[in-house]
């Protein structure tokens, strides 16, 4: 039987298209990054894992790169694995994470196409909880609607904002406004999850959250 490989390749950007918006829902995506190797943090507190109930972040850190691997996991055990870096600016805290290669089975030419993206998000503390906020897109689509050069961006499709502008412009966004109220979403609160015991089942329970003695 012969597979129809144009809609095969068109189920597939559909589904990675859906995939990434739910992602990055919530988020203000950007090409670039929020960092130079001078602005980046390394905490080792922040490696291990931790839940909200909802989802699982795992950070396993390299102090060497100052950098940490992260594994996303939801309630459905679907799994998303990015690079993250934990930013200095002034006084502030924050990551910036970049997704790895989507593992897609298919032609070079079309994952080239597939493009990348930078989001951001606030550390406001790491213990005894990790308490992180993402970037309000509401917020930063009415401040651009008053102020379309306030940084540099494009609109498109559904009306989302990728923000275009260098890493030195997007500093200078971050020092003026992350203090801004709605700049950033609600808090979302992690708790460390308890070290699993070598002989224990591998067992997720996004219910129950327990802190790591």
């Amino acid at each position: 039987m012969k597979t129809n490989k144009p809609a095969a390749e068109e189920l597939t950007r559909k589904l990675l298209f859906y995939l990434l918006a739910a992602i990055l829902g919530g988020c203000v995506p950007s090409l670039h990054p929020l960092y130079t190797d001078k602005d980046l943090a390394f905490e080792e507190k922040l490696s291990g894992s931790w839940s909200d109930s909802e989802q699982i972040w795992k950070f396993e850190g390299d102090s060497e790169e100052k950098s940490y691997e992260l594994i996303i996991l939801d309630k459905d055990l679907k799994k998303g694995e990015f690079t993250a870096h934990l930013v200095k600016i002034d006084n502030m805290l924050f990551l910036d994470l970049f997704p790895e290669k989507p593992g897609l089975q298919a032609h070079d030419f079309y994952k080239f196409h597939l493009l990348r993206v930078h989001t951001f998000v606030r550390v406001e503390q790491i213990e005894p909880t990790l308490q992180m906020q993402m970037m309000n897109p509401d917020t930063i689509k009415q401040m651009l609607k008053n102020d379309p050069n306030l940084i540099k961006h494009e609109i498109v499709e559904e009306d989302r904002i990728i923000l275009t502008a260098s890493t030195e412009q997007l500093q200078k966004l971050m020092k003026k406004h992350a203090n801004d109220e709605d700049f950033f979403g609600d808090t979302t609160e992690f708790k460390r999850l308890q070290l699993q015991e070598p002989n224990e089942p591998n067992d997720i329970n996004l219910n129950e959250n327990s802190t790591e003695e």
